[in-house]
């Protein structure tokens, strides 16, 4: 079977030098490799996405030069099966509700920082690793709070998850790397407002798509250990990764779809040509 690759942009805002990396180096290790390509549109974020930002996907990706199949997943038209996955989670005794805002992890955590006077841990991203204030509720409260109307995410016991699994690992071109999904914590699967989460939603999407090869920014590296933990809870394949360079801006910073001097609807009017795009992201 010719190998599958795709890239999986979100409409919630114009594309820019580091999507056209990604998105070029995707289709280049297909054609070299006499493999697919496909193109996913990761749309759940029904407020940050919108239609005229998935149009211009499509027109720039085009007037790049990058062709894919038909048809395009979107993953707002699959949300059934997201859900199914973490329903196949929870049968497993690996989910639970977790009641905190946002804004009361960071308040309860600053207390505690305060008292013991050491940073409480953070996740890779930089990012509060979650307290587990709600792991121990017991099960008549959390029934109460939820039929009571209390907005909760549902988050994978990351403890009882790697009983599960055990040791992980992945290939990252060609080289196999330890997973430490502990790292991260117990993260969130699913929120109140939102169905599921981009950790959930790429496992899925991978799997029933056949991806086998994902060619993606050096940003995902570390989220990649949480989805081998969840394609092993599920039973999908593991795919193959490269995590590639990204493209910075000029405070070191990764590209923002915010930033319009590297955003390719911006180039182009400036009369750039996909040559010049290719060469402004170090490709030729």
């Amino acid at each position: 079977m010719p190998p599958v690759f795709r890239f999986a942009p979100s409409p919630n805002g114009y594309l820019h030098l580091g999507h056209a990396l990604s998105a070029l180096l995707n289709a280049e290790a297909a054609r070299a490799s006499g493999g697919r390509m496909l193109l996913r549109i990761e749309d759940i974020d029904e407020t940050r996405c919108r239609p005229e930002y998935e149009a211009a996907i499509y027109e720039d990706l085009a007037w790049l030069g990058v062709t894919w199949e038909q048809p395009v997943r979107r993953q707002s038209e699959h949300l059934d099966d997201y859900r199914a996955a973490i329903d196949r989670l929870d049968a497993m005794g690996l989910i639970y509700p977790a009641f905190e805002s946002r804004t009361e992890i960071a308040r309860l955590v600053a207390e505690r920082e305060a008292i013991s006077g050491q940073a409480w841990p953070r996740d890779p991203d930089g990012g509060i690793r979650y307290p587990e204030f709600s792991k121990s509720l017991p099960e008549p409260e959390r029934r109460r709070l939820i039929e009571a109307g209390a907005p909760y995410a549902r988050r994978l016991d990351m403890t009882a998850a790697l009983v599960r699994s055990g040791p992980l690992q992945w290939d990252e071109a060609g080289k196999m790397v330890a997973a430490d999904p502990a790292a991260w914590g117990d993260v969130i699967l699913a929120r109140k407002d939102t169905p599921n989460s981009y950790h959930l939603s790429v496992v899925i999407d991978d799997a029933q798509q056949g991806v086998t090869d994902i060619v993606r920014g050096r940003d995902l590296f570390h989220s990649t250990s949480v989805h081998r933990l969840l394609q092993t809870l599920l039973g999908l394949p593991a795919p193959r990764y490269h995590h590639h360079r990204l493209i910075l801006d000029a405070d070191g910073r990764k590209l923002s779809k915010s930033t319009a001097a590297t955003g390719l609807r911006e180039l182009r009017g400036q009369g750039l040509t996909p040559s010049d795009i290719r060469r402004m992201a170090g490709l030729d």
